[in-house]
């Protein structure tokens, strides 16, 4: 089936940054756009950032907007999230996601803490 595996989590320290990584399998990845998530304690999972499909179009939360940036390896099916001047806000679980017409893909998700 469909498999998407987040990595890259961690402890980092206010100001610092993160690279997390998706791998996708057994899905048409260079054919769909992909999609960033993330969900922190008591809140609503929120869209972090997407990519199109050839990875030339993204969008971002206002809130990551000129720190965090998207981008994609199609001959690697894999899709990435470089995030800098990390801060205690950004604390949440990130998940990455594939959306076809039929339905939603996710991954396991990997923890982001933001913490001196």
């Amino acid at each position: 089936q469909v498999q998407l595996v987040e990595s890259g989590g961690g402890l980092v320290q206010p100001g610092g940054s993160l690279r997390l990584s998706c791998a996708v399998s057994r899905f048409p990845f260079s054919s769909y756009a992909m999609r960033w998530y993330r969900q922190a304690p008591g809140k609503e999972r929120e869209l972090v950032a997407g990519i199109g499909s050839a990875g030339s179009d993204t969008n971002y939360a206002d809130s990551v907007k000129d720190r965090f940036t998207i981008s994609r390896d199609n001959a690697k099916n894999t899709v990435y999230l470089q995030m800098k001047n990390l801060k205690p806000e950004d604390t949440a679980v990130y998940y990455c996601n594939a959306r076809t017409v039929l339905r939603d893909y996710w991954g396991q998700g990997t923890q982001v803490t933001v913490s001196s």
